[in-house]
This record gives structure tokens, sequence and C-alpha cells, in this order.
């Protein structure tokens, strides 16, 4: 018998406060090098829509943090897995900006996001190993590949991995990319478990290219040259990204098929971090075009419309969301193998290959 990484309990922690599109309509947006914009804001919206697919996003309280979303999507988890929280051997955080409070726009990751999580669950095993990744939006898939390697090497039996991030609070209100962006948090944990036959986590590939492509996003200034107040805000080279994505992420997933002997007709659901819904699309009918085939239209599901892109937090939001049947015509049942993939700073790829 093989031991083998299962996903044992979900969590999400979905903000209350729903923006709508039409929330930006007084915005006064910017070209990046700080002449205004033409257009008027209902029409960058409206174009933002056609390619995004965004009607809505979900913003966190004023009162709450990064760490505080985290912890409410943890104790979900923790709960969904019938578990006990001193039990588990690690607290493995995917995020990229820290805890920023409402207005301060200063990232602080002192102590761990992780450890802090651990706190507000009061675990009190001291080896129960609490520590952040910063990884871009693939941070979630990479904690799970880390997960892994820990599990199957011996070092651990249960671990929490969650994604989740506040992009609202380092969001360029004059830049239209700013619209992309937002709050969310969901946590797995995860068991080593004996299996005669493979189950759970497959296999996994990551990659990073960033002698080209390493500042594709990054931190810079508003795109408002009269902004006042302390400048700290994501920033995308949108049409890089998305040339960068549709080049490498199929050619990716195909490679960890190809080395898991699987072919594409054995993949139930490709779950990919929600970017773009105009790019994720192009991304999964790229990936089937390699097989000499059509993507299906329930092979890739989709949650940006009404979530918004909350980075790490996309894809174990969405799987959360499909497992506790919230997803229309979505559904994951046991012996289906699913994809995680995700693209992002640095520049980022990964994928992993899990079976339920």
């Amino acid at each position: 018998m093989s031991v083998f990484t299962k996903i044992i309990g979900t969590g999400t922690y979905l903000p209350e406060v729903v923006v709508k599109n039409q929330d930006f309509r007084n915005n006064i947006f910017f070209e990046d090098y700080g002449k205004r914009l033409e257009k008027d804001a209902k029409e960058v919206i409206d174009k933002l829509y056609q390619i995004t697919g965004i009607k809505e996003r979900r913003y966190a309280r004023k009162d709450q943090t990064n760490s505080v979303i985290a912890s409410q999507a943890a104790r979900l988890a923790i709960a969904d897995a019938g578990i006990d929280s001193e039990s588990l051997d690690y607290i493995i955080f995917a995020h990229n900006y820290g805890d920023i409070a409402y207005g301060d726009r200063h990232s602080d990751f002192v102590p761990s996001l992780a450890a802090r999580v651990k706190h507000s669950l009061q675990i009190k095993n001291p080896w129960c190993t609490a520590y952040d990744i910063a990884f871009g939006c693939p941070g979630w898939v990479e904690a799970m590949i880390q997960a892994d390697y820990f599990i199957k090497s011996g070092d651990a039996k249960r671990i929490l991995v969650i994604g989740a991030e506040t992009l609202s609070r380092i969001s360029d209100p004059h830049d239209r990319d700013g619209m992309i962006f937002a709050d969310g948090a969901g946590a797995v944990v995860v068991e080593g478990v004996e299996s005669d036959t493979a189950i759970g986590v497959l296999g996994h590939l990551s990659r990073t290219d960033s002698a080209e492509e390493a500042y594709y996003l990054k931190n810079g200034k508003s795109f408002n040259p009269n902004f006042e107040g302390d400048n700290f805000f994501i920033k995308m080279q949108g049409r890089k990204v998305y040339e960068y994505a549709l080049k490498y992420v199929p050619d990716l997933i195909k490679r960890l098929l190809d080395r898991l002997n699987l072919s594409i007709d054995d993949i139930h659901k490709v779950l990919i971090h929600q970017a773009n819904e105009k790019m994720d699309i192009a991304i999964g009918q790229r990936l089937y075009k390699l097989y000499g085939k059509q993507m299906p239209a329930d092979a890739m599901p989709v949650t940006i419309t009404y979530l918004g892109n909350s980075s790490v937090g996309t894809i174990p939001t969405m799987l959360d969301i499909i497992l506790k049947g919230k997803l229309e015509n979505h559904y994951i049942n046991k012996g289906d193998i699913v994809i995680f993939a995700s693209v992002g700073a640095g520049m980022n790829i990964n994928a992993l290959v899990y079976k339920f």
C-alpha cells in the first residue's frame, strides 16, 4: 500500500460586501502614463465586463484583514473534516500581501499570517508548524504541492492549506484593471491515507519564467498623477499576462498528464485560477486542442463572474463551492479526476491532478 494525500475537509469565507460594476461609475480612469482616459466610466466598465466576465466582486469589511477571513475559512474546513485542530502538523498559508488594514495599504507580514491563524484557532500544539508562502496567484496550488511532499515523506499526517487575499486594499481606483481584483478565503484539510489504488494527489508540476516575465505583475504608483497619499497598488500588464498564460499553461498541464499517463478524456473538471473569464476559456480551449478535441461546455467551472479575482483564493473557494453543491451544473463525484491549475506573478505556473 502507498500513502496518498487526500482532501478531507474544505471551507470558504466570502466577504459580505458585494461591489457591483455600476459601483465604479464615478471613478476617473487613467492610462499607465498618467493620461486620463477619454472614454467615460460606463464605457470602461462595459469593456471590462466583455473581457473578464465580471459582474460583481466581494470586498472584506473595514474591520477585517486577510488573516481574519482566512481564519473563518479555516474553521469551516476543520469542522468539515471533523478533526481536532490540535492534530494538525502544519498550517500553510498562501498569500502575497499580508494583512492590510482598511485605508492603510501597508503590508504587515510579522508575525506570519499562518501564525495569526493558528493563534485565532487557539491551537496549543507547538509541533503544528505555521508558515506562509508567496508564489503569486498559484500560491495555493504550490502550498498543496508542498503539503503533498510533507505527507509522502512521512513528516506530516494532517495539514491545513489556506489561500486568501484582500486585493481590494491595494487596487488602484484610477486603474481599470483594479476592478478585476477581489477578496476571499478558501481552506482545505489534507490527510495522508494508505491505499492500494491511486487516490488524492496523483501528481503536480510547476515552473517559473522570470528572465523577461518577472514584472508582468508588480507593485506601483497610482495611474492618477495627482493621487495623494502613499502609493502602493497592484499593477498588471494585462496583455503580456494573457499571452504568457495562453502560451505556457496548456503545455504545462499536458506535460503533467503525459507524465501520469493520463489523457484529457480522463479529466472530469479543470479548476483554473479565476483571473479573467476570456483568458481562462481560451486556455481551456487550447488545452483540449492539444488533444485534437473541443472543450466540453461543463469542463471548466467559472466563479469570477460574481466573485472576481481573489488571487490565491479563487481555486480553493471554487472547490468548496462545487463540493457543497452551490455552483449550478457542476459536481464532483467519487472517482472523478480534477486538475487544479494557476498562473500569476513571478511569472509562475503550476498544476496538480487530484482523484476524488
